[in-house]
């Protein structure tokens, strides 16, 4: 929602660039529990924290029980990218894992999502068998790693930055701050 507004008020583009979040969560996924074990965290207040900031943006949010690697899921968005209409991937992708729990790292459930979205099933299912994406998935690990980030989301303009869910308000500033221009 604030990407969209802020699109409309900026002469700018965006771009979406993949990040490791926790690469090391097996296919089937991990327990939420697990995830949290050890780390001194209290789960029921991370996600009424998230459940508070999702309802603000007005975007639904779900209970989870697990995380899911979603390496496949940003192969399958870079594909889609490329694809006419293909930027719908991430809002149903979003959907499928935040609010649906459904596991993002599991080749079929990608493939109905991209179709989900009127791509192609039979080029997805290729797309990740065939790992088509692969390069550029680790390029943009790469240079989310040469930029220092270390959570998500991340905003980037120029070579300025804010990490995490940040009001309306404060991504204006950092595209001020950036010279982006503003739109007539």
């Amino acid at each position: 929602m604030r990407i969209e507004k802020l699109k409309q008020a900026f002469e700018i583009e965006t771009r979406l660039v993949h990040f490791p979040l926790h690469p090391e969560t097996p296919p089937e996924g991990r327990s939420m529990a697990e995830l949290h074990a050890g780390r001194n965290v209290d789960p029921e207040a991370i996600y009424a924290r998230m459940k508070g900031l999702m309802d603000a943006e007005g975007l639904p949010y779900g209970r989870r029980t697990h995380t899911y690697n979603s390496r496949l899921a940003q192969e399958l968005g870079k594909w889609a990218d490329t694809q006419p209409g293909g930027e719908a991937i991430h809002d149903a992708l979003y959907r499928a894992y935040f609010v649906d729990a459904r596991n993002i790292g599991d080749p079929e459930v990608l493939v109905e999502i991209a179709q989900s979205v009127g791509l192609s099933p039979e080029e997805a299912r290729a797309v990740l068998a065939e790992r088509r994406f692969k390069e550029a998935v680790d390029a943009d690990w790469a240079k989310s790693r040469a930029y220092g980030i270390t959570g998500v989301p991340t905003f980037v303009a120029a070579r300025y930055g804010v990490v995490g869910a940040q009001p309306y308000e404060v991504l204006e500033q950092l595209l001020e701050k950036a010279g982006a221009g503003r739109r007539a």
